[in-house]
């Protein structure tokens, strides 16, 4: 294409593109001083994100974070979004100034290969060369590597210990000042002379029909001829960008199909016709930048040592096991002290408003709707924060990429996908990030049933409503004299709910229908050491969230369940039966009657409905009503409330182990989040599945918690 010699728009556009787990996100943030995810797997960014700049010169850019991707021809949902993205800016809708090709210096085989491809665009192209920390001092000639590539730079930099950045906004500077780029140096794709022919009735298409340039129309030709999808773009990929002329699809679609056929005549094969073709050039290349390549190909890594161990066929699932149990168990153990020190805050508080503040509703507002309701909430911050640092530990450590390498053979068998393992174990922090993290999986039908399952994967929100039960009706003793019987409760919710989950996998895998083949092909990141700071800005994204939503979701429902569950003010709303003869208790015994056989009473009625909007608002809400019923100027504490509750016609106690284990097996399966309805909407376009997914739940919820409770009363208990 023509040399870029526009005039100077007012805000420069920078691309940032790259493998999975390049350290992509790491020098986005670096750049633009934001703080997004970032994790040591594939994956981490599956949506495009952006940010502003204002470089030395002036001038203001706009930094684009792209899906990673290993190439521009899309296999999944995430390489679809980038190539769909690229497709507009070879027809000049929304093109950046400057691509950053972000590429492991540490494997520079597998990275160059979506650079060959951004070199192709006529872009300005400049090469953020990352974790130079990890290579020899001196084995990649990087000026070399420029000249080979015929791109603008290669600066070698390390986001992780945060050198080279200057470097790299120096020559964004340098390219944002240029009025002309020349991108005409590259050594070309060495294409046989047969093959060349045959490719040229394609080739001629993209130059005389749509314009392209000579280099790109081979690129786009090859990347058409290896995947059908490639093609595809051209149909529709958005609104800026309709696609091409009909006619000329179809004769695209005719003369890549005749292509094909010659091909095959040729003994080549189609789907492998690029990566041949580049990867000779990129082992050439490398030849000549890389010294001591060979020895560094049958170099025995640290990763693959370890790897010997942590994914041994046998050895390899006991350890992760081991590994979850213990994450699950210290969740229970290591925020008892956090828990209760909160826990004593919140009530010194209510002391003392109690004391400092006349009696009557705003007093009552405060301590019974505000504090009981929010405040039982707050308790277990500790705890979200606890699992978070662990599975974020596990992340970034590499060892995630390694359980979906683990995991792929068995999850095959029920229906399921090696990345699935990733969106399944990232649900246990919480449901929609892992949602949306399943866009990695290619195949529809196997990224349908992930999506259908993991809400089953007991997610954080559930945390409070287990810990709560556990805490109040399990004895605090231990099992052999080191396992304590509360965490193996809690780690047993876990478990089935994961075990089902697969359970259910597989029975889907028999009716959703089969659209397209897919194979397990994933690079195994090596194992580092994982950067705290950005550790611990997740731990502390997901508390603020966490708090955010108890200071405005539950905040919300706890003000309106205390008025509901204070009025009407009737002479029955004696001897401790307020709530009971309020707008809430009605609503709660209108709901009686079909939560009975579950073991459950109105209150936990009640709960059960507020808790749609979020699965901890169950904890709120009896929070509240508690709060309401007490007669006494003093703050209840949850626990003792549950457990000292008794039925006033039997005088007997309320609650039991029986029923706080069938509440706890009823919010492993229930359908208790709307928010999550939600995003499975966004990501299947179409209701029918969060509909699908209510109704699957709720029933599977409330059969498992009948079981449950009816077998335990069958059996004496």
């Amino acid at each position: 294409m023509a040399p870029n010699s526009s005039p100077k728009k007012e805000v420069f556009r920078i691309a940032l593109l790259g493998n999975p787990n390049s350290g992509k996100t790491a020098i986005f943030n670096l750049l633009t001083k934001l703080r997004h995810k970032v994790s040591n797997y594939p994956g981490v960014t599956v949506e495009q994100k952006t940010g502003l700049i204002r470089l030395k010169n002036g001038r203001m850019a706009e930094v684009i974070d792209l899906p990673g991707t290993y190439s521009l021809t899309p296999e999944s949902l995430d390489e679809k979004i980038v190539a769909e993205e690229v497709t507009k800016w070879i027809h000049n809708i929304n093109k950046p100034d400057v691509i950053i090709s972000v590429v492991d210096a540490s494997n520079l085989s597998r990275n160059l290969y979506l650079t060959t491809q951004l070199t192709d665009l006529g872009i300005p192209v400049v090469m953020a060369l990352n974790m130079m920390d990890r290579v020899k001092s001196g084995t990649i000639d990087h000026h070399l590597l420029k000249e080979k590539l015929g791109i603008q730079s290669v600066i070698p930099m390390s986001a992780k210990q945060k050198w080279g950045v200057d470097q790299l906004l120096e020559q964004l500077i340098d390219v944002s000042e240029s009025s002309a780029i020349d991108q005409s140096f590259m050594i070309p794709l060495n294409i046989p002379s047969q093959v060349s022919e045959v490719l040229e009735p394609v080739t001629d298409l993209f130059r005389e029909h749509m314009r392209y340039s000579p280099r790109l129309a081979v690129a786009q030709a090859l990347r058409i001829i290896t995947r059908k999808s490639a093609l595809e773009l051209y149909s529709n990929v958005g609104t800026d960008f309709e696609g091409i002329d009909p006619t000329i699809f179809e004769k695209l679609l005719s003369v890549r199909e005749n292509f094909i056929q010659k091909l095959g005549i040729l003994n080549y094969s189609h789907r492998i016709l690029e990566a041949t073709l580049r990867y000779a050039l990129i082992d050439q290349i490398i030849n000549d930048v890389q010294a001591d390549r060979t020895k560094v190909l049958n170099e025995v890594t640290r990763s693959e040592r370890l790897d010997r161990i942590l994914t041994h066929k046998w050895l390899g699932p006991v350890i992760f096991i081991s590994i979850m149990y213990l994450i699950f168990q210290s969740v229970f153990t290591f925020a008892a002290g956090p828990m209760d020190w909160i826990d004593a805050l919140i009530h010194r508080l209510g002391e003392t408003i109690l004391k400092t503040m006349e009696s009557g509703m705003l007093r009552d507002l405060i301590v019974d709707g505000v504090i009981g309701g929010v405040g039982a909430i707050l308790v277990f911050l500790p705890q979200i924060l606890i699992l978070v640092f662990f599975l974020t530990i596990l992340e970034d450590s590499g060892y995630m990429a390694r359980v979906a390498f683990m995991l792929d053979k068995m999850m095959t068998k029920v229906g399921l996908h090696g990345r699935s393992a990733l969106p399944l174990i990232s649900g246990y922090a919480c449901a929609i990030p892992g949602i949306m993290a399943s866009r990695t999986i290619d195949s529809w039908k196997e990224r349908l049933i992930t999506i259908l399952i993991l809400p089953l994967m007991s997610c954080s929100a559930r945390l409070p409503v287990y810990t709560l039960l556990i805490g109040a009706f399990i004895p605090a003793t231990t099992i052999g004299g080191f396992i304590s019987l509360q965490g193996l409760v809690l780690v047993f919710m876990y478990i089935l709910g994961t075990g089902v989950a697969f359970i259910l996998g597989w029975i889907f895998s028999k009716f959703i229908p089969v659209q397209g083949k897919s194979s397990f092909v994933m690079e195994m990141p090596p194992y580092r050491f994982p950067i705290m700071g950005s550790v611990f800005h997740q731990v502390f994204t997901r508390g603020k969230l966490f708090i955010k939503n108890a200071g405005q979701i539950i905040l919300a429902i706890s003000i309106v369940l205390w008025f509901i569950a204070s009025f009407p003010k009737s002479p029955d709303s004696i001897n401790g039966n307020r709530v009971e003869h309020s707008y809430a208790g009605k609503l709660g015994k209108l709901v009686e009657p079909i939560i009975e056989p579950l073991g459950f009473d109105w209150k936990i009625g009640i709960g059960l409905i507020t808790s749609f909007a979020a699965r901890e608002v169950m904890v709120s809400t009896l929070a509240t009503l508690y709060s309401v019923e007490n007669e006494d100027d003093s703050v209840v504490h949850l626990s003792e409330a549950l457990v000292n509750d008794t039925d006033p016609d039997t005088g007997k106690p309320r609650y039991n182990i029986l029923i706080a284990l069938s509440l706890m097996i009823f919010y492993v399966f229930a359908a208790q989040c709307m928010a999550t309805f939600a995003i499975v909407k966004v990501e299947t376009n179409s209701w029918k599945w969060p509909i699908f997914m209510i109704c699957y739940m709720s029933i599977l919820a409330y059969g498992s918690s009948f079981l449950v409770y009816q077998g335990g009363r069958w059996l004496g208990y």
